[in-house]
Protein backbone atom coordinates (compact mmCIF):
# COMPACT_ATOMS: atom_id res chain seq x y z
CA UNK A 1 0.00 0.00 0.00
CA UNK A 2 2.72 1.98 1.04
CA UNK A 3 4.67 2.04 -2.43
CA UNK A 4 1.29 2.70 -4.06
CA UNK A 5 0.62 5.83 -2.08
CA UNK A 6 4.46 6.66 -3.14
CA UNK A 7 3.94 6.31 -6.96
CA UNK A 8 0.85 7.95 -6.88
CA UNK A 9 2.47 10.94 -5.44
CA UNK A 10 5.12 10.58 -7.93
CA UNK A 11 3.06 10.94 -10.71
CA UNK A 12 0.73 13.47 -9.45
CA UNK A 13 3.80 15.24 -8.89
CA UNK A 14 5.12 14.69 -12.58
CA UNK A 15 1.98 15.69 -13.56
CA UNK A 16 1.92 18.96 -12.00
CA UNK A 17 5.33 20.22 -13.19
CA UNK A 18 4.46 19.27 -15.85
CA UNK A 19 1.33 21.42 -16.28
CA UNK A 20 3.47 24.43 -14.69
CA UNK A 21 6.45 23.89 -17.40
CA UNK A 22 3.92 24.09 -19.86
CA UNK A 23 1.96 27.17 -18.75
CA UNK A 24 5.19 28.94 -18.17
CA UNK A 25 6.15 27.85 -22.01
CA UNK A 26 2.75 29.10 -23.18
CA UNK A 27 2.45 32.39 -21.46
CA UNK A 28 6.02 33.80 -21.12
CA UNK A 29 6.70 36.97 -22.82
CA UNK A 30 10.25 35.75 -24.15
CA UNK A 31 11.96 32.28 -24.88
CA UNK A 32 14.18 33.11 -22.51
CA UNK A 33 12.09 33.32 -19.69
CA UNK A 34 9.89 30.26 -20.98
CA UNK A 35 13.28 28.10 -20.22
CA UNK A 36 14.21 29.63 -17.00
CA UNK A 37 11.39 28.85 -16.02
CA UNK A 38 11.13 25.02 -17.39
CA UNK A 39 14.53 24.32 -16.35
CA UNK A 40 13.87 25.45 -12.94
CA UNK A 41 10.94 23.89 -12.62
CA UNK A 42 12.28 20.05 -14.21
CA UNK A 43 15.55 20.74 -12.25
CA UNK A 44 14.38 21.78 -8.47
CA UNK A 45 10.50 20.77 -8.67
CA UNK A 46 9.90 20.68 -5.10
CA UNK A 47 11.29 23.89 -4.92
CA UNK A 48 10.13 25.64 -8.08
CA UNK A 49 6.60 24.67 -8.20
CA UNK A 50 5.59 26.48 -5.51
CA UNK A 51 7.65 29.77 -6.49
CA UNK A 52 6.50 29.41 -9.60
CA UNK A 53 2.76 29.22 -8.59
CA UNK A 54 3.51 32.68 -6.73
CA UNK A 55 5.39 34.51 -8.74
CA UNK A 56 5.21 32.63 -11.86
CA UNK A 57 1.76 33.85 -13.52
CA UNK A 58 1.95 36.92 -15.24
CA UNK A 59 -1.89 37.79 -15.72
CA UNK A 60 -4.89 36.92 -13.55
CA UNK A 61 -7.16 35.03 -15.27
CA UNK A 62 -9.86 34.76 -12.65
CA UNK A 63 -9.45 38.57 -12.92
CA UNK A 64 -11.03 38.46 -16.57
CA UNK A 65 -14.11 36.89 -15.96
CA UNK A 66 -14.90 38.42 -13.09
CA UNK A 67 -13.68 41.94 -14.43
CA UNK A 68 -16.26 41.41 -17.32
CA UNK A 69 -19.14 41.29 -15.02
CA UNK A 70 -17.80 44.67 -13.53
CA UNK A 71 -17.12 46.09 -16.61
CA UNK A 72 -20.77 44.96 -18.11
CA UNK A 73 -22.55 46.48 -14.73
CA UNK A 74 -21.01 49.68 -16.03
CA UNK A 75 -21.30 49.95 -19.46
CA UNK A 76 -23.65 52.56 -19.66
CA UNK A 77 -21.28 54.51 -17.13
CA UNK A 78 -18.24 54.34 -19.85
CA UNK A 79 -20.49 54.82 -23.06
CA UNK A 80 -21.66 58.06 -21.27
CA UNK A 81 -18.47 59.61 -20.80
CA UNK A 82 -17.39 58.99 -24.43
CA UNK A 83 -20.56 61.40 -25.56
CA UNK A 84 -19.39 64.03 -22.85
CA UNK A 85 -17.03 66.13 -24.98
CA UNK A 86 -17.38 64.72 -29.06
CA UNK A 87 -13.51 65.65 -29.30
CA UNK A 88 -11.96 66.59 -32.61
CA UNK A 89 -9.33 64.18 -34.29
CA UNK A 90 -6.37 63.14 -31.78
CA UNK A 91 -3.12 62.42 -31.97
CA UNK A 92 -2.08 59.58 -32.36
CA UNK A 93 -0.33 59.21 -29.26
CA UNK A 94 -3.51 59.74 -27.34
CA UNK A 95 -5.62 57.60 -29.06
CA UNK A 96 -3.10 54.61 -28.02
CA UNK A 97 -3.32 55.90 -24.49
CA UNK A 98 -7.43 55.63 -24.98
CA UNK A 99 -7.21 52.46 -26.73
CA UNK A 100 -4.88 51.31 -23.48
CA UNK A 101 -7.00 52.47 -20.98
CA UNK A 102 -10.27 52.18 -22.45
CA UNK A 103 -11.07 55.74 -21.46
CA UNK A 104 -11.48 58.84 -23.89
CA UNK A 105 -9.70 62.08 -24.19
CA UNK A 106 -12.18 64.62 -22.54
CA UNK A 107 -12.10 68.26 -22.38
CA UNK A 108 -13.96 70.51 -19.63
CA UNK A 109 -11.73 69.55 -16.19
CA UNK A 110 -9.50 71.53 -14.13
CA UNK A 111 -6.12 69.96 -13.01
CA UNK A 112 -4.01 70.88 -9.92
CA UNK A 113 -0.50 69.75 -9.46
CA UNK A 114 -0.25 68.84 -5.32
CA UNK A 115 3.42 68.81 -4.21
CA UNK A 116 4.15 66.73 -1.13
CA UNK A 117 1.66 65.66 1.59
CA UNK A 118 0.68 68.51 3.41
CA UNK A 119 -0.52 70.13 0.28
CA UNK A 120 -2.63 66.47 -0.95
CA UNK A 121 -3.87 65.73 2.35
CA UNK A 122 -4.71 69.09 3.28
CA UNK A 123 -7.17 69.43 0.06
CA UNK A 124 -8.07 65.25 0.48
CA UNK A 125 -9.42 66.57 3.80
CA UNK A 126 -10.77 69.99 2.73
CA UNK A 127 -12.70 67.58 -0.49
CA UNK A 128 -14.25 65.21 2.31
CA UNK A 129 -15.40 67.80 4.71
CA UNK A 130 -17.17 69.11 1.67
CA UNK A 131 -18.77 66.22 0.54
CA UNK A 132 -23.17 65.92 0.28
CA UNK A 133 -23.51 62.01 -1.44
CA UNK A 134 -20.22 59.53 -1.94
CA UNK A 135 -16.90 59.24 -0.92
CA UNK A 136 -14.59 56.92 -2.52
CA UNK A 137 -11.31 55.64 -1.20
CA UNK A 138 -8.71 53.05 -2.36
CA UNK A 139 -4.98 53.33 -1.20
CA UNK A 140 -2.47 50.29 -1.42
CA UNK A 141 -1.24 51.12 2.54
CA UNK A 142 -3.15 52.61 4.92
CA UNK A 143 -1.61 53.18 8.26
CA UNK A 144 -2.85 53.63 12.11
CA UNK A 145 -0.92 56.90 12.56
CA UNK A 146 -1.02 60.40 13.16
CA UNK A 147 -2.35 60.85 9.00
CA UNK A 148 -4.27 57.52 8.84
CA UNK A 149 -6.49 58.27 12.18
CA UNK A 150 -6.53 62.21 10.69
CA UNK A 151 -7.97 60.81 7.13
CA UNK A 152 -10.07 58.80 9.08
CA UNK A 153 -11.80 61.11 11.47
CA UNK A 154 -12.87 62.95 8.35
CA UNK A 155 -14.54 59.87 7.25
CA UNK A 156 -16.58 59.43 10.30
CA UNK A 157 -17.62 62.86 10.76
CA UNK A 158 -18.82 62.78 6.48
CA UNK A 159 -20.58 59.40 7.42
CA UNK A 160 -21.85 60.93 10.39
CA UNK A 161 -23.92 63.27 8.27
CA UNK A 162 -25.35 61.11 5.57
CA UNK A 163 -22.60 60.80 3.45
CA UNK A 164 -22.18 57.16 1.84
CA UNK A 165 -18.47 56.14 2.30
CA UNK A 166 -16.42 53.34 1.13
CA UNK A 167 -13.06 52.28 1.54
CA UNK A 168 -10.73 49.24 -0.07
CA UNK A 169 -6.91 49.01 0.63
CA UNK A 170 -4.61 46.58 -0.73
CA UNK A 171 -3.78 43.42 2.18
CA UNK A 172 -0.53 43.41 1.27
CA UNK A 173 0.08 46.65 1.05
CA UNK A 174 -1.50 47.28 3.90
CA UNK A 175 -0.64 44.09 5.89
CA UNK A 176 0.55 45.90 9.01
CA UNK A 177 -2.92 47.72 10.05
CA UNK A 178 -4.28 46.61 12.53
CA UNK A 179 -8.27 45.83 12.46
CA UNK A 180 -9.17 49.08 14.74
CA UNK A 181 -8.69 51.14 12.37
CA UNK A 182 -11.28 49.34 10.06
CA UNK A 183 -13.21 48.72 12.63
CA UNK A 184 -13.74 52.10 13.92
CA UNK A 185 -14.77 53.48 10.26
CA UNK A 186 -17.43 50.38 10.06
CA UNK A 187 -18.65 51.57 13.78
CA UNK A 188 -19.49 54.73 11.82
CA UNK A 189 -21.60 53.29 9.10
CA UNK A 190 -18.65 53.49 6.72
CA UNK A 191 -18.14 50.73 4.46
CA UNK A 192 -14.97 49.23 4.85
CA UNK A 193 -13.92 46.08 2.29
CA UNK A 194 -12.05 43.55 4.45
CA UNK A 195 -9.05 42.17 1.86
CA UNK A 196 -8.92 38.68 3.42
CA UNK A 197 -12.42 38.33 2.41
CA UNK A 198 -12.40 39.92 -1.12
CA UNK A 199 -11.31 38.71 -4.67
CA UNK A 200 -8.25 39.57 -6.14
CA UNK A 201 -4.82 41.24 -5.86
CA UNK A 202 -6.69 43.82 -2.35
CA UNK A 203 -6.00 40.17 -1.20
CA UNK A 204 -3.38 38.44 0.71
CA UNK A 205 -3.73 35.81 -1.55
CA UNK A 206 -2.70 37.03 -4.29
CA UNK A 207 0.69 38.40 -3.07
CA UNK A 208 2.40 38.78 -6.52
CA UNK A 209 -0.55 40.80 -7.79
CA UNK A 210 -1.11 44.30 -5.77
CA UNK A 211 -3.83 47.04 -5.82
CA UNK A 212 -1.28 49.73 -6.13
CA UNK A 213 -3.82 52.86 -7.18
CA UNK A 214 -4.41 55.67 -4.82
CA UNK A 215 -7.36 57.56 -5.09
CA UNK A 216 -9.73 59.53 -3.61
CA UNK A 217 -13.12 60.74 -5.74
CA UNK A 218 -15.81 62.99 -4.10
CA UNK A 219 -19.55 63.41 -5.11
CA UNK A 220 -18.10 61.71 -8.49
CA UNK A 221 -17.21 65.45 -9.38
CA UNK A 222 -13.56 66.20 -7.16
CA UNK A 223 -11.29 63.35 -7.79
CA UNK A 224 -7.20 63.19 -6.33
CA UNK A 225 -4.47 60.59 -8.05
CA UNK A 226 -0.99 60.06 -7.20
CA UNK A 227 1.74 58.76 -5.10
CA UNK A 228 0.94 59.06 -2.11
CA UNK A 229 -0.28 56.57 0.32
CA UNK A 230 -1.70 57.21 4.31
CA UNK A 231 1.14 57.45 6.64
CA UNK A 232 3.47 59.74 8.41
CA UNK A 233 6.05 59.14 6.54
CA UNK A 234 4.24 60.86 3.25
CA UNK A 235 4.32 63.92 5.19
CA UNK A 236 7.99 63.77 5.98
CA UNK A 237 7.87 62.32 9.41
CA UNK A 238 9.95 59.26 9.13
CA UNK A 239 13.25 60.50 10.51
CA UNK A 240 14.94 57.48 7.89
CA UNK A 241 13.19 59.07 4.27
CA UNK A 242 13.36 63.13 6.20
CA UNK A 243 11.73 65.10 3.43
CA UNK A 244 9.15 62.96 1.61
CA UNK A 245 9.11 64.36 -2.38
CA UNK A 246 5.83 63.19 -3.94
CA UNK A 247 3.00 64.52 -5.81
CA UNK A 248 -0.72 64.13 -6.35
CA UNK A 249 -3.34 65.48 -8.11
CA UNK A 250 -6.52 66.99 -7.74
CA UNK A 251 -8.87 67.04 -10.80
CA UNK A 252 -12.25 68.31 -11.44
CA UNK A 253 -15.00 66.76 -14.48
CA UNK A 254 -15.32 64.29 -16.93
CA UNK A 255 -11.83 62.67 -15.56
CA UNK A 256 -13.36 62.77 -12.21
CA UNK A 257 -15.84 60.42 -13.54
CA UNK A 258 -13.66 58.26 -14.97
CA UNK A 259 -11.49 57.54 -11.53
CA UNK A 260 -15.23 56.59 -10.14
CA UNK A 261 -15.25 54.35 -13.28
CA UNK A 262 -12.34 52.08 -11.79
CA UNK A 263 -13.11 52.05 -8.68
CA UNK A 264 -17.05 51.19 -9.00
CA UNK A 265 -15.11 48.18 -11.48
CA UNK A 266 -12.54 47.12 -8.72
CA UNK A 267 -15.37 47.39 -6.00
CA UNK A 268 -17.44 45.30 -7.89
CA UNK A 269 -14.52 42.88 -8.59
CA UNK A 270 -14.10 42.72 -5.09
CA UNK A 271 -17.03 42.12 -3.25
CA UNK A 272 -19.83 41.89 -5.88
CA UNK A 273 -21.83 44.95 -5.33
CA UNK A 274 -22.69 47.69 -8.44
CA UNK A 275 -22.18 51.11 -7.55
CA UNK A 276 -25.24 53.38 -8.57
CA UNK A 277 -23.89 56.59 -10.25
CA UNK A 278 -25.38 59.29 -11.71
CA UNK A 279 -24.08 58.34 -15.69
CA UNK A 280 -23.87 62.14 -16.09
CA UNK A 281 -21.66 64.76 -15.43
CA UNK A 282 -22.41 68.43 -14.84
CA UNK A 283 -19.95 70.85 -14.57
CA UNK A 284 -19.59 73.09 -11.52
CA UNK A 285 -20.48 76.58 -12.22
CA UNK A 286 -17.57 77.66 -10.27
CA UNK A 287 -15.02 76.02 -12.55
CA UNK A 288 -16.85 76.29 -15.75
CA UNK A 289 -14.92 79.29 -16.94
CA UNK A 290 -11.49 77.29 -16.38
CA UNK A 291 -12.49 73.59 -17.15
CA UNK A 292 -10.64 73.51 -20.16
CA UNK A 293 -8.03 71.22 -19.91
CA UNK A 294 -8.05 68.20 -21.60
CA UNK A 295 -6.97 64.91 -19.86
CA UNK A 296 -7.83 61.45 -19.83
CA UNK A 297 -7.21 58.51 -16.71
CA UNK A 298 -5.30 55.41 -18.20
CA UNK A 299 -5.43 52.81 -15.49
CA UNK A 300 -3.46 49.56 -16.26
CA UNK A 301 -2.84 46.07 -14.54
CA UNK A 302 -2.58 42.00 -15.26
CA UNK A 303 -6.17 41.70 -16.35
CA UNK A 304 -5.41 43.46 -19.05
CA UNK A 305 -5.13 41.35 -22.23
CA UNK A 306 -2.11 42.81 -23.29
CA UNK A 307 0.76 44.30 -21.11
CA UNK A 308 -1.02 47.46 -20.56
CA UNK A 309 1.33 48.86 -18.21
CA UNK A 310 4.48 48.71 -20.37
CA UNK A 311 2.81 49.81 -23.67
CA UNK A 312 1.22 53.06 -22.10
CA UNK A 313 4.96 53.81 -21.22
CA UNK A 314 6.39 52.63 -24.36
CA UNK A 315 3.59 54.81 -26.48
CA UNK A 316 4.42 57.60 -24.34
CA UNK A 317 8.30 57.68 -24.66
CA UNK A 318 7.69 56.84 -28.67
CA UNK A 319 5.60 59.76 -29.67
CA UNK A 320 8.70 62.87 -27.60
CA UNK A 321 10.20 64.81 -30.22
CA UNK A 322 11.88 66.87 -28.27
CA UNK A 323 12.06 65.86 -24.93
CA UNK A 324 11.52 62.87 -22.64
CA UNK A 325 11.93 63.59 -18.71
CA UNK A 326 10.63 60.85 -16.19
CA UNK A 327 10.37 60.62 -12.12
CA UNK A 328 10.20 57.28 -10.41
CA UNK A 329 10.98 55.86 -6.80
CA UNK A 330 12.24 52.82 -9.23
CA UNK A 331 13.74 51.79 -12.27
CA UNK A 332 13.67 48.03 -13.42
CA UNK A 333 12.49 48.46 -16.71
CA UNK A 334 12.04 45.56 -19.19
CA UNK A 335 13.44 45.16 -22.94
CA UNK A 336 11.02 47.64 -24.73
CA UNK A 337 10.75 50.24 -22.36
CA UNK A 338 14.64 50.19 -22.00
CA UNK A 339 15.30 50.01 -25.95
CA UNK A 340 12.50 53.28 -26.41
CA UNK A 341 14.89 55.34 -23.84
CA UNK A 342 17.93 54.20 -25.35
CA UNK A 343 16.25 55.17 -28.92
CA UNK A 344 14.90 58.36 -28.10
CA UNK A 345 18.05 59.49 -26.37
CA UNK A 346 20.41 58.29 -29.81
CA UNK A 347 17.60 60.75 -31.85
CA UNK A 348 19.04 63.31 -30.04
CA UNK A 349 16.47 63.66 -28.00
CA UNK A 350 16.24 65.19 -23.94
CA UNK A 351 15.81 61.86 -21.86
CA UNK A 352 16.76 62.56 -18.28
CA UNK A 353 15.67 59.91 -15.21
CA UNK A 354 14.89 61.33 -11.82
CA UNK A 355 15.43 58.75 -9.09
CA UNK A 356 15.76 58.53 -5.65
CA UNK A 357 19.42 58.24 -3.62
CA UNK A 358 17.46 57.10 -0.11
CA UNK A 359 16.86 53.58 -0.56
CA UNK A 360 13.46 52.11 0.70
CA UNK A 361 13.48 48.78 -1.37
CA UNK A 362 17.32 47.14 -1.48
CA UNK A 363 16.82 45.06 -4.47
CA UNK A 364 15.27 46.91 -6.74
CA UNK A 365 17.70 50.26 -6.11
CA UNK A 366 20.85 48.12 -6.44
CA UNK A 367 19.44 46.01 -9.38
CA UNK A 368 18.75 49.72 -11.41
CA UNK A 369 22.63 50.29 -11.56
CA UNK A 370 22.82 47.50 -13.96
CA UNK A 371 21.14 49.25 -16.40
CA UNK A 372 22.59 52.66 -15.89
CA UNK A 373 25.76 52.15 -18.41
CA UNK A 374 23.63 51.12 -21.28
CA UNK A 375 21.27 54.01 -21.14
CA UNK A 376 24.27 56.75 -20.43
CA UNK A 377 25.93 55.35 -23.18
CA UNK A 378 23.13 56.29 -25.40
CA UNK A 379 22.78 59.47 -23.76
CA UNK A 380 20.04 59.28 -21.11
CA UNK A 381 20.38 61.64 -17.94
CA UNK A 382 20.38 59.90 -14.80
CA UNK A 383 19.83 61.76 -11.65
CA UNK A 384 19.76 60.94 -7.78
CA UNK A 385 17.30 62.90 -5.73
CA UNK A 386 19.02 64.76 -3.10
CA UNK A 387 16.42 66.43 -0.99
CA UNK A 388 14.93 63.25 0.66
CA UNK A 389 13.13 60.83 -0.35
CA UNK A 390 11.74 60.88 -4.08
CA UNK A 391 8.57 58.79 -4.46
CA UNK A 392 6.67 60.64 -7.43
CA UNK A 393 5.64 59.12 -10.39
CA UNK A 394 5.78 61.88 -13.30
CA UNK A 395 6.05 61.48 -17.08
CA UNK A 396 6.97 65.05 -18.96
CA UNK A 397 6.41 64.41 -22.91
CA UNK A 398 7.70 67.65 -24.99
CA UNK A 399 6.19 70.92 -23.72
CA UNK A 400 2.30 69.45 -24.03
CA UNK A 401 1.99 65.83 -22.76
CA UNK A 402 2.49 64.56 -18.81
CA UNK A 403 1.17 62.49 -16.45
CA UNK A 404 1.29 62.20 -12.77
CA UNK A 405 -0.25 59.03 -10.92
CA UNK A 406 1.11 55.39 -9.30
CA UNK A 407 2.95 53.64 -12.02
CA UNK A 408 6.42 53.29 -11.64
CA UNK A 409 9.47 52.60 -13.90
CA UNK A 410 9.61 48.73 -13.67
CA UNK A 411 8.61 45.61 -14.36
CA UNK A 412 6.20 45.39 -11.25
CA UNK A 413 3.77 48.55 -12.69
CA UNK A 414 4.38 47.47 -16.28
CA UNK A 415 2.77 44.01 -15.29
CA UNK A 416 1.74 42.85 -11.83
CA UNK A 417 -0.16 45.94 -10.07
CA UNK A 418 -2.76 47.46 -10.91
CA UNK A 419 -2.45 51.11 -11.87
CA UNK A 420 -3.72 55.20 -12.30
CA UNK A 421 -2.18 57.41 -14.36
CA UNK A 422 -3.84 60.74 -15.72
CA UNK A 423 -2.51 61.87 -18.88
CA UNK A 424 -2.91 65.75 -19.86
CA UNK A 425 -2.79 67.00 -22.89
CA UNK A 426 -2.00 70.64 -21.73
CA UNK A 427 0.68 73.24 -22.82
CA UNK A 428 -0.01 75.14 -19.56
CA UNK A 429 0.05 72.16 -17.07
CA UNK A 430 2.97 70.63 -18.78
CA UNK A 431 4.87 74.43 -18.29
CA UNK A 432 3.56 74.13 -14.50
CA UNK A 433 4.64 69.67 -14.58
CA UNK A 434 8.43 71.46 -15.76
CA UNK A 435 8.79 73.77 -13.32
CA UNK A 436 8.09 71.73 -10.75
CA UNK A 437 10.61 68.62 -12.22
CA UNK A 438 13.46 71.65 -12.62
CA UNK A 439 12.95 72.34 -9.26
CA UNK A 440 13.85 68.86 -8.92
CA UNK A 441 16.40 68.90 -10.52
CA UNK A 442 17.88 71.58 -8.52
CA UNK A 443 18.16 69.12 -5.72
CA UNK A 444 19.68 66.09 -7.94
CA UNK A 445 23.40 64.73 -8.70
CA UNK A 446 23.60 63.22 -12.18
CA UNK A 447 25.03 59.75 -12.14
CA UNK A 448 28.70 59.38 -13.37
CA UNK A 449 30.37 56.55 -12.59
CA UNK A 450 30.29 53.48 -14.54
CA UNK A 451 29.46 50.32 -12.93
CA UNK A 452 32.63 48.90 -12.28
CA UNK A 453 33.63 52.33 -10.57
CA UNK A 454 30.48 51.88 -8.17
CA UNK A 455 31.64 49.92 -4.65
CA UNK A 456 31.76 46.12 -4.73
CA UNK A 457 28.34 45.78 -2.96
CA UNK A 458 26.90 47.12 -6.30
CA UNK A 459 28.72 46.35 -8.93
CA UNK A 460 28.56 42.58 -8.06
CA UNK A 461 24.77 42.90 -6.47
CA UNK A 462 23.31 44.86 -9.77
CA UNK A 463 23.70 42.05 -11.84
CA UNK A 464 22.08 39.55 -9.62
CA UNK A 465 19.58 41.79 -8.82
CA UNK A 466 18.62 42.21 -12.57
CA UNK A 467 17.85 38.68 -12.18
CA UNK A 468 14.71 39.31 -10.11
CA UNK A 469 13.89 42.26 -12.41
CA UNK A 470 10.47 40.50 -14.02
CA UNK A 471 8.71 40.45 -10.05
CA UNK A 472 10.95 43.71 -8.53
Amino acid sequence: MTSILVTLAAVCGVAVVAVCVWHAISSARTPQGAVAWAVFLISSPWLAMPVYLVIGRRKLQDYRAAWRQSHGAITGFRLCQAAVDPAPPKQATLVALERIGGLPFIGGNTVRLLVNGDETFDAICEAIDRAQDTICIQFYIIRNDGLGRRVATHLIRAAERGVCVRVMYDGVGSQKLPEAWPQRLRTAGVKVLNPDQSRGPTSRLEINFRNHRKTVIVDEKTAFVGGHNIGDEYLGLDPHFGHWRDTHLEFHGPIAMQAQTVFAEDWHWACGETLETSLEWKADPENIATAETTAALVPTGPGDPLDSGSLMFFAAITAATERVWIASPYFVPDTDILSALTAAALAGKDVRLLLPSIIDHYLPWVAAHAYFDEIRAAGVKVYRYQGGFMHQKVILIDNDLSAVGTANLDNRSFRLNFESMVFVADKDFASAVERMLAADLDNCEEVTRALDEQPPVIRYGAPLARLWAPIL
